[in-house]
């Protein structure tokens, strides 16, 4: 329970109807979860507006009520408070009634397009093998200390957020990881988060169904340099052009990190295989069980963040060569016959050049690369034909097929990757809108030395067709395909 005056104490209050002097028993954004004695606040949504749930709210009792405009009919039950922005306070007055957890932890951010749950995976396992107890919060899964969640968002609601905050600091937990992602900031669901770092790993082509404009998007990743405070560090990519854009209004301390330039952390490959690769790390070598230049980058990234956060850079480079690749980032399944199978996250256009590049460079022999990908639903249509283009270029043989259509047709996002193609490319593609069955003839079509990458859904365990989420592994389906071949 918290008085409701501290909980709106740092949320830029216009003014209060009724008062001020109650206990919350509990905070939500959400109508249905109001239960009697709680606060509720009304945000403008993407698709609904809080503010029409204010008298739902109540009814459920609602001991008091965050919103930018009062409702025209006023319930003496319920204090008013009228903001200027609901969901800012929103995160604000979560972290005020969770005791502002972050503020207990040396709680650093990853956001970019790719690698940040990559990125923000190896730091927690990297200090969890330094003896810390720590937390992660991620696209593949959330842990307090070594007690795994499931994740539903890259970014929790606010409340939820700092809830599993506050277990981590209940639990004794020194360092937390995040992913943050352009979505979260600009709905501000990390307003009221201390952070004790930032990290950016590149911006290309994603969520511009949501941005509208690369422009929009770039601002939105900014947003979250601008608020660091001055005590805290900012770890920019500097070989993404963007990186020095993302720290030009911010008050954090800069660093650098690049595979191609001078910066304070660098990096380069001397040698690698589908086995690992052998890094150069500011004149320290190290062997790693990655590959791919973006992995280098990624582990280069880790490495600048474990220095920055006081870790020994001996001891970081030990752990470095026992790391292992993120479930569903480049995971390798062979065959009994010899055909490699990689499975892989890779659902952007320079996501999905990177891993082709990457295979490519340590392809051997006559061996085919067959690209199995598709494109999400519901989702920005202007990457998929970027997607089957670049794909295309890359691949010997291309399987087009589904990814996870939600509510479209998964012919007519099929259609749309294939305007992409060149006319030369065309040959080399077929279209098989199953996914089972696309993976399935990738398999047929492979010969021993082939590499069969299947990209888009990485560690994902499910297909959502028409709003309904059914069982579904690339993994799991090619480990079946190479048994029955």
């Amino acid at each position: 329970m918290k008085e409701l005056g501290y909980l709106i104490r740092e949320i830029g209050v216009i003014y209060v109807y009724g008062e001020e002097d109650k206990l919350i028993a509990g905070i939500t954004a959400d109508s249905r979860e109001v239960r009697p004695g709680w606060l509720f606040v009304a945000v403008r949504g993407t698709k609904t507006d809080g503010h029409a749930f204010i008298a739902r709210a109540i009814e459920a009792g609602a001991a008091a009520i965050i919103c930018e405009k009062l409702p025209e009919t006023l319930n003496e039950g319920a204090t008013m408070i009228v903001v200027e922005d609901s969901a800012a306070a929103t995160g604000l007055a979560a972290s005020a009634f969770f005791d502002h957890p972050s503020r207990k932890l040396r709680l650093t951010g990853v956001t970019g397009t790719n690698g940040k749950t990559t990125i923000a995976t190896l730091l927690y396992n990297m200090f969890d093998a330094l003896g810390y107890k720590c937390g992660l919060l991620s696209t593949v899964c959330n842990y307090v200390f070594r007690n795994r969640r499931d994740a539903t968002h890259t970014t929790p609601d606010p409340v939820k957020l700092n809830a599993m905050l506050a277990e981590m600091v209940d639990e004794g937990c020194e360092y937390a990881f995040m992913e943050v992602s352009s979505h979260a900031i600009d709905q501000k669901r990390i307003a009221g988060l201390q952070f004790a770092g930032g990290i950016f790993t590149n911006l290309t082509h994603d969520h511009l169904d949501y941005h509208l404009t690369f422009d929009n998007y770039l601002a939105a990743k900014k947003k979250f340099f601008d608020g660091l405070k001055p005590e805290a560090f900012a770890l920019v990519n500097t070989d993404d052009r963007n990186g020095s854009v993302m720290v030009q209004n911010c008050r954090a301390s800069k660093h650098t990190f690049s595979m191609r330039a001078i910066a304070d952390y660098r990096c380069n490959i001397i040698e690698q295989g589908f086995e690992g690769m052998l890094l150069k790390i500011n004149g320290n070598e190290v062997w790693t069980h990655f590959i791919g230049d973006y992995n280098a980058s990624n582990l280069l990234a880790v490495y600048g963040t474990a220095i920055l956060l006081g870790a020994q850079s001996d001891e970081v480079l030990t752990i470095l060569s026992n790391l292992r690749p993120v479930d569903g980032r480049m995971e390798v399944i062979r065959s009994a016959d010899g055909i490699t199978g990689i499975v892989d996250y890779a659902h952007t256009p320079d996501a999905v050049e990177n891993v082709i590049e990457a295979i490519n460079r340590l392809r051997k022999g006559a061996g085919k690369l067959i690209v199995v990908v598709g494109a999400g639903g519901d989702r920005d249509r202007t990457k998929r034909p970027v997607m089957a283009r670049i794909a295309a270029a890359g691949a010997d043989r291309l399987i087009l097929t589904s990814d996870n259509p939600r509510s479209e047709d998964p012919d007519a996002i099929i259609d749309e990757m294939q305007a992409g193609l060149t006319p030369d490319a065309i040959p080399k593609m077929i279209r098989i809108t199953g996914r089972a069955d696309a993976i399935m003839a990738a398999v047929m079509l492979a010969t021993p030395g082939d590499i069969i990458l299947v990209a888009g859904k990485g560690h994902e365990t499910y297909q959502e067709i028409n709003g309904v989420r059914h069982h579904f592994d690339d993994r799991e389906e090619l480990r079946k395909v190479f048994k029955m071949s």
